[in-house]
């Protein structure tokens, strides 16, 4: 498996949710497996076989989050280069179509979240972004076709 790079923010939040799904979802998916049991035949069992899917389901997210935690390299952000976008920089861009500055944190997979306004490095939006300067316009392709960006601001998280 491949590095993972990640903020501290993203590593802590990782542990926590690998910490969450060993400590409480297990032990509870474990329950509903045994309550399930004790009701009888587990040929004709939904219940069972229900908890049973739903247990394969955790432990496929736990193996996966395990991996992760074990492939991560925390960056520190305070020493980036604010020269060019890359990844955890915070960046200022302006369509150049409609005029709309959005602001976007630059950050890993595991980190994505649009809500929270941190684009993946992997998405379309984050790769046409990937070395640009303050000034430069990135063309970037979205499916209604090309997007023009000038990169307004560039800082660390």
């Amino acid at each position: 498996m491949s590095t993972i790079y990640l903020s501290q923010e993203g590593y802590d939040n990782l542990k926590t949710e690998l910490q969450n799904l060993k400590s409480v979802d297990r032990p509870r998916v474990i329950n509903q497996i045994s309550e399930a049991r004790d009701k009888g035949d587990l040929s004709e069992n939904a219940e069972y076989d229900a908890a049973k899917e739903a247990q394969g389901l955790l432990e496929a997210r736990i193996s996966k989050l395990e991996n992760d935690v074990a492939n991560a390299r925390v960056l520190d952000h305070q020493d980036m280069d604010t020269s060019t976008v890359h990844l955890l920089t915070k960046v200022t861009i302006k369509n150049m179509a409609s005029g709309m500055e959005m602001t976007y944190a630059i950050v890993s997979e595991a980190e994505a979240d649009l809500a929270a306004k941190k684009i993946s490095v992997t998405s379309p939006i984050g790769k046409g972004l990937l070395g640009k300067a303050v000034g430069d316009i990135a063309d970037i392709e979205v499916p209604n076709g090309i997007i023009h960006f000038e990169i307004i601001k560039i800082t660390t998280l």
